[in-house]
């Protein structure tokens, strides 16, 4: 099972009941933070989620509404006396941006580990999650993500016979261990069928449209997407300040026919996003004004 939580679904400044940007997920043990805009703290308090737990942030990019609230996130895990290495994830110049703002943040109980990111299309596998990091199109270098839970194939006790794997090696090979032993070398295609289908969750903000995200969000569990603008007569601004609409969101889900859309990184002006979706669900019916706080538990499908 897979823990979803947007945690903010504020662009630019945060609101009295909208916190800036930010999406954290729980899976075996483990969370993961996408973005961390002002309020972030808060909003995990309010979900009453551990700030412990957290093993990997992910940086969209480095404008202020996106990263401001890290400082204080570090602090509060350092009081939470976690020792355990934290790694982040982000576009080049992360350690340098990270080392500036740590400047208020300068002693941490944990060391913090940099991946910088290099190229359009980029993946990495940590602590269960398998990541990819994609280039979008904004006024400064911008990456979404793309979140997966492989899930292994089914364990045959047949195959396992056949083969003459002794049974005190089954549940270790079932968990993808290699085994050397008795002269021979087990591995998990041995006793696993083909990959079954895991969990996929797109996250991406700050852009305009582009086939990446429809190419990154296919057939995805959850699609999240910047919806910067829902009223009429602000395609201009945004295809100036590179955002995007609710019917460009739309358009691209339509595209990438995730199970949900929930959009999110709402202008300040837009105090009542819910009003806009009319039109957006006539593009894309299975589409959400997410709210602060809003959460799934996404479950592998049944057999």
């Amino acid at each position: 099972m897979l823990d979803v939580c947007l945690l903010g679904t504020g662009g630019m400044m945060p609101l009295p009941h909208r916190w800036l940007t930010s999406l954290m997920l729980r899976y075996n043990g483990s969370s993961l933070l996408i973005d961390c805009g002002e309020g972030t703290q808060v909003a995990i308090k309010e979900k009453g989620w551990s700030f412990k737990p957290i093993d990997v942030i992910c940086f969209t990019h480095y404008h202020a509404d996106h990263i401001s609230g890290l400082p204080g996130l570090l602090l509060t895990m350092g009081n939470a006396e976690r020792t355990e290495a934290l790694t982040m994830i982000g576009p080049k110049g992360l350690e340098k941006v990270v080392g500036a703002l740590r400047m208020i943040a300068p002693e941490l109980p944990f060391p913090i580990q940099y991946i910088e990111l290099s190229e359009n299309c980029q993946e990495i596998e940590i602590k269960g999650y398998h990541i990819q990091a994609f280039r979008v199109n904004h006024n400064i270098v911008c990456y979404g993500y793309t979140i997966q839970i492989p899930r292994a194939g089914k364990f045959s006790a047949e195959r396992a016979k056949q083969q003459e794997i002794p049974l005190k090696y089954w549940s270790v090979l079932q968990k993808g261990t290699v085994i050397e032993a008795d002269g021979r070398v087990y591995t998990p295609d041995l006793v696993l069928g083909p990959p079954r289908k895991g969990l996929k969750v797109t996250y991406t903000t700050d852009t305009r449209p582009v086939p990446a995200i429809v190419k990154q969000a296919q057939e995805a569990d959850l699609m999240i997407c910047e919806g910067m603008y829902g009223e009429k007569g602000k395609e201009k601004k945004a295809r100036e300040y590179k955002h995007m609409t609710f019917t460009e969101a739309a358009s691209l889900a339509r595209e990438a026919n995730p199970k949900e859309l929930w959009l999110t990184h709402y202008s300040p002006s837009l105090i009542r996003p819910e009003d806009f979706m009319e039109e957006v669900r006539k593009i894309f019916p299975r589409s959400i004004a997410a709210r602060d706080g809003r959460s799934v538990e996404l479950d592998f499908e049944e057999e």
